[in-house]
């Protein structure tokens, strides 16, 4: 390609001018929420510690106490940072209310979702958690 123009440039066939003034640029507004609402990011984290707090005490040993923290530490900082995260300035979004989100749901790549189907989807894994927990707690008891 350089070639090409170097060429041109040496036949006197290329004109030389000056770089046009660059357009100001505007950035993309940013949405940083995720679209649900904030009740479910609670409940979801709730889940989460719940079955900490399960396993935690039915296995309660002083050994476990520093990897209980560290789990506590990095549920609460994987939730945490991403709520901080939409507070940032330039976010002109809020997150749904749960009025909101119960009448339009939430657009996925696969499709809108219904408000009831999405909560299940987000919650299925914390609330099987809490249920394993609370089962391996069971089996525990029972064992001894």
């Amino acid at each position: 390609m350089s070639h090409i123009v170097h060429d041109l440039l040496a036949k006197g066939d290329a004109r030389i001018v000056e770089a046009p003034e660059a357009a100001p640029r505007h950035q993309v507004e940013a949405d940083r929420n995720f679209g649900l609402p904030t009740a479910l990011y609670g409940a979801t984290v709730a889940g989460y510690l719940g079955f900490l707090l399960v396993v935690g005490s039915a296995f309660a040993n002083p050994v476990l106490a520093i990897p209980m923290a560290i789990f506590v530490v990095f549920i609460i900082a994987g939730f945490g940072i991403p709520a901080l995260w939409t507070r940032l300035a330039g976010n002109t979004s809020e997150p749904q209310t749960l009025g909101e989100f119960e009448a339009k749901g939430i657009q996925t790549a696969t499709g809108r979702l219904a408000a009831k189907d999405a909560s299940i989807q987000v919650l299925i894994l914390p609330v099987l958690l809490v249920c394993w927990g609370l089962a391996v707690a069971v089996i525990a008891a029972v064992v001894r």
